[in-house]
């Protein structure tokens, strides 16, 4: 749209000014110099684009460009033929190919429109076919039709650049999913996975799986952008139910880098395996991190490390398992009512993560410690489990792992209050 109206603008200009039949003239006689002009045009172009951008473009390439656009502003400017943006689209979209950054192929059409203009000029006072009043009017409208054409050359370079990025995109995913899936890939085929990931074939590496919040959605937004701010490199896969990224770690800080960013970001559950050194275990490492996501809260946006959280992961590993160990372990408890099984389950987990100290938990859950102390003593009547007893906490523990990580149990009062009558001090 922005294109046709600088045409239109364009002609309107050449008839109100009553130019046009000067600048045709003028424009015609260039046309038989376009040869001429497009060698000296793209000499300029050489001389001051920079060569580690501008290199890559062969120099007959580089000259048919200027000519082609020499052509279609001339004949434009002619009446010969209308102005036709997809030259400067095509144009644009090669350069985007060639990897020519945007910023350079601007500069290179700064370069060719000043030598464009000076050209016009210097042929209006060498054949006097145009007065310099009559030029200087022409000016906007000559101005306006090359904007026409830079605005042609930008969007077919954007177009092509998105059409790269989309396609470089779909191939990480590809080979992300290959190495995950843990297909049989032969030397040469992890290289290139390697290479187009960006990262060594030789570690160490890391897989993230993180729930997503719905089909389709992501986990982690933008990750893979916002570990690269890290200098962490990354890919990632989104499939329906999970969102999975390999992580090449370079130095043994990326790890706690990676640590922060997922727990800045997670939703839900995101589970890390332990870290490998081979692109073809990737597979194996998958596993891993599932487990390591099983093992979280799932209830909560908790980033277990499959090799930090043993009791979680033992818990996650065999869920038919475990369910089957949490309902003899804690049936019980899971029978009272709600306000009081919640309550009970909670000072357990409290106690627990207090590493058994009563004192502890009670701050953390905002009760007397007598109060804890006797929450304790109410879990060792209905369970039969004592928590002065090794085997008997780690029964308790293996069967509250399972429990936290079967979705849609939550808590439905504070853990400071109960749905029965109890003593604030034991």
């Amino acid at each position: 749209m922005r294109e046709a109206n600088l045409i239109g603008e364009l002609e309107k200009t050449l008839l109100d000014t009553g130019i046009d039949t000067q600048i045709s003239a003028l424009a015609t006689v260039l046309l038989d110099r376009v040869g001429e002009l497009a060698k000296e045009i793209a000499a300029r172009i050489r001389a001051v684009a920079p060569s580690s951008h501008y290199e890559v473009v062969p120099a007959e390439e580089l000259e048919e460009a200027c000519r082609a656009h020499l052509c279609n502003a001339l004949q434009a400017l002619s009446g010969q033929a209308p102005l036709d943006t997809e030259a400067a689209a095509r144009v644009g979209r090669r350069r985007a190919q060639e990897n020519v950054p945007l910023p350079s192929v601007m500069t290179a059409y700064r370069v060719g429109v000043k030598s464009f203009w000076e050209a016009v000029v210097a042929e209006a006072l060498r054949t006097s076919l145009v007065g310099s009043d009559q030029l200087v009017a022409a000016a906007s409208a000559i101005w306006e039709l090359q904007d026409a054409i830079t605005e042609g050359m930008v969007s077919g370079y954007h177009d092509a650049a998105s059409q790269r990025l989309l396609a470089g995109e779909r191939e990480r995913s590809a080979l992300v999913e290959a190495l995950l899936e843990g297909r049989s890939m032969d030397v040469d085929a992890v290289w290139s996975a390697a290479e187009v990931l960006g990262v060594p074939r030789n570690g160490p590496f890391t897989v993230v799986a993180a729930e997503v919040p719905g089909i389709g959605r992501q986990a982690l937004p933008e990750v893979a952008a916002i570990l690269s701010r890290r200098d962490i490199r990354s890919g990632w896969r989104l499939r329906p139910d999970l969102e999975l990224g390999i992580v090449y770690l370079r130095t043994s800080r990326d790890l706690d880098d990676l640590a922060r960013v997922l727990r800045q970001h997670a939703q839900l559950r995101v589970g890390v395996s332990p870290t490998y050194d081979d692109l073809c275990r990737t597979g194996d490492a998958l596993r891993f991190a599932k487990v390591a996501m099983r093992g979280g809260d799932a209830e909560s946006g908790a980033v277990t490390f499959f090799d930090d959280s043993p009791l979680a992961v033992a818990s996650a590993g065999a869920p038919g398992v475990m369910a089957r160990v949490a309902s003899n372990v804690l049936g019980p408890i899971e029978a009272l009512p709600a306000g009081e099984r919640d309550v009970l389950l909670d000072t357990l987990e409290a106690w627990s993560a207090c590493g058994g100290s009563a004192e502890e938990a009670a701050k953390r859950l905002y009760v007397h410690p007598n109060t804890v102390r006797m929450r304790l003593r109410r879990i060792a009547e209905h369970t039969g489990r004592s928590v002065s007893d090794p085997r008997g906490i780690t029964e308790l523990s293996l069967a509250l792992c399972a429990v936290r990580q079967t979705p849609n149990h939550s808590s439905s009062e504070p853990a400071g209050s109960t749905g029965s009558t109890e003593p604030a001090d034991g």
